[in-house]
């Protein structure tokens, strides 16, 4: 049994969504201790700036033409696909970065999503269970000075579940930095209860991931 998890956050001592994934990772391992974990950290390991490209490009060039770049692409892009088809359930903790989605978890989809295997056209990940951790510095939910802002957690939806055909499970924390931006501190009672559910849901995303491989 295997449990992929990629990280994303450029500040794992203090990321909270590391910590939520954590809670998910341990209902995990409660449920399948003898499993294997598969760790990505894309932000501590971000994919090379040209392997997109040189991936692309070699689907139009024969392959014994490939130049070096095109060569070390190809390998790449097959290792990321192996590590999520091979796995069991797919774990994602990602955090918002400047109103969008992190730029090395853009860069990973990238490059993964020229193997054919999960291409446009691939199903090899079709029904596997997974849950998406996102955390929001801010809050942007519909009422809220910023609502709209957040152009991250409906695009990772959309290529997660829509696009891989994933069968996704999403914990959401907003307001992550009340307590760390004095600005946001008139928010403290609320950024409070929100991490609280944010805890809780993650504690219920973990049993039920782990429940969906129970059979």
């Amino acid at each position: 049994m295997t449990l992929f998890r990629l990280d994303a956050s450029i500040l794992p001592a203090t990321s909270t969504s590391r910590e939520l994934g954590d809670l998910v990772e341990a209902e995990w391992l409660a449920a399948h201790p003898s499993s294997t974990v598969v760790r990505r950290d894309v932000a501590a390991d971000p994919m090379p700036a040209t392997a997109w490209r040189d991936a692309v490009t070699s689907g139009f060039t024969p392959a014994d033409q490939y130049t070096d770049g095109q060569r070390e692409a190809v390998a790449l892009r097959t290792r990321l696909a192996d590590e999520l088809i091979d796995a069991d359930a797919l774990l994602f903790t990602v955090p918002l970065y400047n109103y969008g989605v992190s730029q090395h978890v853009k860069t990973w989809f990238d490059l993964a999503y020229t193997d054919p295997r999960i291409d446009p056209q691939g199903t090899a990940l079709r029904g596997k269970p997974a849950t998406l951790v996102t955390v929001l510095g801010g809050n942007y939910e519909p009422g809220s000075p910023k609502e709209g802002w957040d152009h991250s957690t409906g695009w990772l939806r959309r290529v997660f579940a829509d696009v891989w055909g994933l069968d996704l499970t999403v914990v959401h924390r907003p307001f992550t930095l009340v307590g760390v931006n004095p600005a946001l501190d008139a928010f403290a009672d609320v950024a409070a209860g929100l991490k609280t559910d944010a805890e809780q849901a993650a504690v219920t995303a973990g049993r039920t991931l782990a429940a969906s491989r129970d059979a």
